[in-house]
């Protein structure tokens, strides 16, 4: 089982990113769990056209522990497996221990033995991390980091933050970084200031994504762009981005 624990930003475009690749996995014949670890509980939407569902946390809250692994998982485009950790009510706890909360009743529940996911891709806020918000990439969930970005400082903040993470975390045996995702936002020195941040970080830009209202017309249709528009070369760029992750995961 590969697994992989993308960051980014909030509003990078990392949960776009991650359906359009989850969908692209899917059309190789993988299946594929996506697990959305933000509060915000929007990781999956465009995979089930924008249609509710309840949180991992949303189930415990409201039926304790009688509920099963159909409640917490629904299947999306592609039949990729999604669920959504989901966070505590406003002001009444900590995302981060939601998380952890999370993906121990996930495992509790016996999720990944019961589909058995050739690939789980965990969607993880990566403007603060610690706490639950780095449990996907300690603890044994991901094998693999990758982080998404453009060129704004911002961004690349949060990116090297997030690096940093990794490293420290690394003679745990913990999650290795497999690169940076470049999400255009077409920037002066866009790429050149990505690839100082690769540079700074021992590391590289693995794939590169078009600034293209084709995502964000499928984004109103609730729609991947792999589904809304698959002959485009948008949908092209993500399934070689999907090609390239699978690589890195299968070499690692």
């Amino acid at each position: 089982m590969i697994k992989i624990a993308v960051y980014g930003k909030g509003g990078i475009g990392k949960s776009t990113t991650i359906s359009n690749v989850a969908a692209a996995m899917a059309e190789e014949g993988l299946t594929v769990m996506q697990i959305g670890c933000d509060p915000k509980a929007d990781s999956t939407v465009l995979l089930r056209h924008g249609r509710s569902m309840e949180t991992v946390l949303d189930l415990v809250r409201t039926r304790k522990n009688a509920f099963t692994l159909s409640d917490m998982v629904v299947e999306g485009y592609g039949g990729v497996l999604c669920v959504e950790a989901g966070g505590p009510a406003p002001g009444m706890g900590c995302a981060g221990r939601g998380i952890i909360a999370a993906l121990e009743k996930l495992e509790e529940k016996g999720a990944y033995e019961v589909y058995q996911p050739d690939v789980v891709i965990y969607d993880v806020l990566g403007d603060v991390v610690c706490g639950g918000f780095s449990m996907p990439m300690r603890s044994g969930y991901a094998d693999q980091v990758f982080v998404v970005t453009s060129g704004e400082n911002m961004a690349i903040h949060a990116a090297a933050n997030i690096a940093m993470a990794v490293e420290n975390f690394k003679n745990r045996g913990y999650a290795r970084m497999g690169g940076l995702i470049l999400n255009k936002r077409n920037v002066k020195r866009e790429k050149e200031k990505v690839e100082e941040l690769a540079q700074d970080i021992h590391s590289a830009i693995i794939g590169e994504l078009s600034r293209s209202e084709k995502v964000t017309d499928a984004e109103e249709l609730g729609k991947t762009v792999l589904e809304a528009w698959p002959d485009s070369a948008m949908a092209e760029e993500y399934r070689t981005l999907a090609k390239t992750m699978l690589a890195i995961c299968r070499k690692a």
